[in-house]
């Protein structure tokens, strides 16, 4: 899913900053912050609350394929109206999310800006987390996951691919070319070794508070390793 909000497309730029949103972008998690507030709204029940939680723990650190955890956790919103979820990641960024962001991806952000970059949302969080972000940031566009709906209602399935791992890959090429700017003058902002494949094709590949199996690829690639703690 790409959302477009810069102003004028159509005006030309050197490159692209891509950013990842989890743990990148922001110190929370906003898959766990979603779920948790879904159970304050009555829309998850209790048991599927810690089921979550231990999901979001297992994909924090890749105890279990990431994907399957994705799948999963997606199929948890089956029947809840689509008003209720938006509503709910509004409610989710403003009192978690926008509050864990970190003050140095600002000054990141307007490095990219002045040098006349594209900045974007590259991320598996869902679409009306990411809006809420680009808004907040003076980000330009995204490109994320998307949830199906039906007769007003979440089918508990997504449209396309969720955003991760290869796909993410495939979306920043694809963004690139649409762009007219090619992937090895670009920029990407990630944490996690599931983004190895995105980080593999970017010019510019910088790990922002990564994990272990990525800050010892970092090292060994010479790679931007940034540690963002405010």
């Amino acid at each position: 899913m790409e959302t477009i909000f810069s102003k004028d497309r159509n005006s030309p730029i050197n490159y692209i900053a891509f950013f990842d949103l989890d743990l990148t972008i922001t110190k929370a998690i906003s898959g766990k912050a979603l779920a948790r507030g879904a159970y304050r709204k009555g829309l998850l029940t209790r048991i599927d609350l810690i089921k979550a939680i231990i999901l979001s723990f297992d994909f924090r650190f890749k105890l279990k394929d990431p994907a399957k955890i994705i799948d999963k956790m997606i199929s948890w919103v089956k029947g809840i109206p689509q008003n209720s979820m938006v509503e709910m990641c509004s409610e989710v960024f403003h009192e978690v999310l926008l509050p864990s962001v970190y003050k140095e991806v600002r000054a990141e952000i307007e490095f990219h800006k002045v040098k006349n970059a594209k900045v974007v949302i590259l991320s598996s969080a869902l679409i009306a987390i990411c809006q809420e972000m680009a808004k907040n940031l003076n980000i330009d566009d995204i490109i994320c996951s998307e949830l199906e709906v039906k007769d007003g209602y979440l089918t508990g399935r997504p449209i396309g691919h969720i955003c991760y791992g290869e796909e993410k890959s495939i979306r920043l090429r694809a963004y690139c070319e649409k762009n007219n700017s090619p992937p090895s003058n670009a920029w990407f902002y990630s944490d996690s070794i599931s983004d190895l494949p995105a980080l593999n094709i970017v010019g510019n590949p910088v790990c922002v508070n990564p994990d272990k199996k990525l800050k010892k690829t970092a090292i060994k690639r010479g790679w931007k390793v940034l540690s963002w703690k405010s």
